[in-house]
Formats: structure tokens, C-alpha cells, sequence
């Protein structure tokens, strides 16, 4: 079950990793009330590709989360309740609830591209936000499978 864990943690950091690469884009202009209607545009198009054009492709990140949290129970059951597994596991739940709960869907309004370029704007920051503190998360969780 380490195997799959870690597997499933491994996934979703990628997965983060890529979507950080046109998150980033919204960093230069942090302090512009609006962002760049060419960088809203790209992050915008890249959500809807992954969202809903690459449908239903989207179900592997449900499966990597629910694979690792098979994992973090099985090796919860079988080796006790050892520190760095009750440290680690919340750790990752908790990104894996902020991401289905807020970010895909954010990301799939911010992909069609129908509101308002200020509400686009804070939608593509708050993907950010929530991407960078999911992908700190997600690698602390894995640090922690992998030292076990």
C-alpha cells in the first residue's frame, strides 16, 4: 500500500506542477487591480481544455486522490497508527477536499470564460492561491510517505 500512496501523491503533485505552469502567469502582475486580459485568456483556455474538453480524462486525478487515500487507510490498518501517517494523511485529504470542492469548479467557470474580466481575474489568482498551498501540501504529504 506504500506503493500506491505514494503513487497517488506522486500523480497529483504532476498534475499540480502542470497547472502551476500557466497559474504563474497571474504572479507579474500581482499588484494590477485586473490581470492581462492575454493572460487570463491563457490560463482561461488551459482550464477548459483540461476541464471539460479532455473530458473524461479528469477522472484519473479522482482516482489518483481516492488511490492514496486507499493507501494512507491500508497502511493505517496494517502498521498502527504510526506519527508520520496521522501527520500525513490529513495533510493530503485536506488539498485533495479544497480542490474538488473549489478549485475545479472554479476552474471549469473560469474556462468558459463567461464572466467579467475582473471575476476572471480573481478567479485565475485564487486557483494560484489554493494551487500553491495544495502543492505544498501534496509534496509534504509525499516527503513524509517517502521517509517512512
Amino acid at each position: 500500500m506504500h506503493a500506491l500512496t505514494t503513487a497517488g501523491l506522486g500523480f497529483l503533485l504532476a498534475v499540480l506542477w502542470f497547472d502551476l505552469m500557466f497559474d504563474v502567469q497571474a504572479i507579474k502582475h500581482r499588484n494590477a487591480k485586473q490581470l492581462p486580459r492575454p493572460v487570463v485568456e491563457s490560463i482561461a483556455t488551459y482550464y477548459r481544455r483540461v476541464t471539460t474538453d479532455a473530458s473524461p480524462m479528469g477522472r484519473l486525478v479522482v482516482l489518483a486522490m481516492l488511490a492514496s487515500i486507499v493507501g494512507f487507510v491500508a497502511q493505517i490498518a496494517h502498521q498502527g497508527p504510526r506519527w508520520y501517517l496521522l501527520v500525513a494523511f490529513p495533510i493530503a485529504v485536506f488539498p485533495m477536499a479544497l480542490a474538488g470542492g473549489r478549485v475545479v469548479p472554479m476552474a471549469v467557470r473560469l474556462g468558459t470564460q463567461r464572466d467579467t474580466p475582473a471575476a476572471q481575474s480573481r478567479m485565475a489568482r485564487t486557483i494560484l492561491r489554493d494551487h500553491l498551498i495544495c502543492a505544498a501540501m501534496i509534496a509534504t504529504a509525499l516527503v513524509l510517505q517517502l521517509a517512512s
